[in-house]
């Protein structure tokens, strides 16, 4: 089973909330590790909506984030004005294509011999 926090935050206009992703990205980028996410979306809408989605792989982990989360908004509080809404769930249903590189890595530069 899979646990999330939520976060959903209206901004008086798409400006800010690319600000606040900004900084909202940062500072939960950093607490990954820390707090073993096992998934982190950050999206912007167009008419200022912020969501967040931070995915926990059990409640131990999402009770010990929720334990420090009030810093996090207290900080983006201090900045901005918005409407918040916040709330931890468990996915019900959660599908994601399984991401894949398309990069051609080279070991060290060709040798031409002339």
């Amino acid at each position: 089973m899979m646990y999330a926090k939520v976060y959903q935050y209206k901004f008086p206009g798409v400006s800010e909330a690319k600000i606040a992703a900004s900084f909202c990205a940062d500072t939960l980028g950093k607490k990954i590790v820390d707090f073993n996410f096992q998934g982190l979306n950050v999206m912007i809408g167009k008419d200022g909506d912020l969501s967040i989605i931070i995915k926990f792989e059990n409640i131990e982990a999402l009770k010990k984030y929720e334990t420090i989360s009030d810093s996090f908004i207290a900080d983006l509080k201090k900045s901005f004005i918005f409407k918040e809404n916040q709330y931890a769930g468990i996915y019900v249903y959660n599908y994601e294509k399984e991401a894949t590189s398309n990069e051609i890595k080279l070991s060290a530069p060709a040798l031409i011999n002339e």
